[in-house]
C-alpha cells in the first residue's frame, strides 16, 4: 500500500508538471519590476476566481522579461519600455512575434509639504534639484531653506525610471545621478510621511499615495510649457510630463490561457487593481 501510494504521489507530481509545462492550466510571466506588484495582485485575484489556473509572476527587469519571452521560458513578459528594435528582430530570428498590449500608465507625482509656497516646477528644475544642482528653495521661488531631497532606493523601478526621465532628460548618454544627500526611503508611504512632517522636503510616488498632507507640484517640460497637474485624466491624455504606459507582451496574439489572463487585466476588476497599486488605469 505504501508504495502504491508513492507511486501515485509521483505520478500525480509528473501529471501536474507536465500539465503545467504544456500551458494547459498555468501561464509564466516574468519581467519589469516596476510592474511585479502590480502583476501579482492580478494573478492572485485572477486565481481566486480560477482555482484551477495558475499564474507565476517574477521580476528581474524589463529586458530579462523580453529574454525569457524570446527563449520561450514565459509566457507573458512585462515591460515598462518598448520593445526595442534588436530585441524584435531576435525574437524573429527565434520565431517568436512580440505582440504589445498597453495594461496601464505609471504617472508619478512630485510632492511637497502644504506649508511650502512653491507649487511648480518645470522638468528642468526638478532635474536641478534632485540631483542637488539646486539646493535651495529660494532658487525656485519658495523660501530661504535648504532643500531635503527624498528618492525610493536605488533598486526601485520607480527610482530608474525618475533618474532616466527626470535627472537624464531621457538622454541615454548622461551620466546624471542623484544627489549624494539625497535620502533613499524603503517605500512611497515612507516618502508620504516625511513630506507630510518636513516642510523642507520634496519626494515622488505613484499617484495613487496623493493625500491632503503633502502638496503635488504641477510640472511642465519647459519655462515657456504649460504646467500640467498630476491628475489621471491628464496622464490619460499624456499631458503629464512625469508618466509613460506599462506593457505586457505575448508571443503573437494572445490565445488560451494568455487571452484569458490579460482579458482579466483589462476587466473593471483588473484595471480597479491598476488603481490600488498606484498605477493609472487604461480603462475607467
Amino acid at each position: 500500500m505504501l508504495k502504491r501510494f508513492i507511486l501515485l504521489i509521483i505520478l500525480f507530481m509528473f501529471y501536474s508538471s507536465g500539465f503545467a509545462a504544456s500551458g494547459k492550466n498555468s501561464i509564466q510571466i516574468k519581467g519589469s519590476d516596476t510592474m511585479v506588484n502590480l502583476a501579482q495582485a492580478w494573478a492572485e485575484k485572477y486565481m481566486e476566481e480560477n482555482p484551477g489556473e495558475f499564474v507565476a509572476v517574477t521580476g528581474g527587469g524589463s529586458g530579462t522579461g523580453f529574454s525569457s519571452l524570446i527563449s520561450g521560458s514565459c509566457d507573458i513578459a512585462m515591460s515598462s519600455r518598448d520593445i526595442k528594435e534588436k530585441e524584435i528582430a531576435l525574437a524573429n530570428k527565434k520565431g517568436i512575434s512580440p505582440h504589445e498590449i498597453k495594461v496601464a500608465l505609471d504617472g508619478l507625482v512630485v510632492v511637497v509639504n502644504p506649508k511650502n509656497p512653491v507649487s511648480k516646477l518645470t522638468l528642468e528644475q526638478l532635474a536641478g534639484i534632485f540631483s542637488g544642482k539646486i539646493s535651495n528653495w529660494k532658487e525656485v521661488g519658495g523660501e530661504d531653506k535648504k532643500i531635503v531631497i527624498l528618492s525610493r532606493e536605488v533598486n526601485s523601478g520607480t527610482h530608474v525610471y525618475f533618474k532616466e526621465h527626470v535627472l537624464r532628460n531621457n538622454d541615454p548618454a548622461s551620466k546624471e545621478e542623484f544627489a549624494p544627500g539625497a535620502l533613499m526611503l524603503p517605500s512611497s508611504q515612507a516618502i508620504a510621511d516625511e513630506v507630510a512632517g518636513n516642510p523642507s522636503a520634496i519626494g515622488y510616488y505613484g499617484m495613487g499615495y496623493i493625500s491632503p498632507k503633502q502638496k503635488a507640484i504641477a510640472v511642465a517640460n519647459g519655462a515657456k510649457s504649460e504646467f500640467v497637474e498630476p491628475t489621471i485624466d491628464n496622464v490619460v491624455k499624456g499631458k503629464y510630463p512625469v508618466s509613460r504606459p506599462l506593457f505586457l507582451y505575448s508571443n503573437g496574439a494572445p490565445e488560451a490561457l494568455v487571452k484569458k489572463f490579460t482579458e482579466y487585466c483589462f476587466s473593471a476588476e483588473g484595471q480597479d487593481i491598476v488603481l490600488k497599486t498606484d498605477f493609472v488605469p487604461i480603462k475607467r
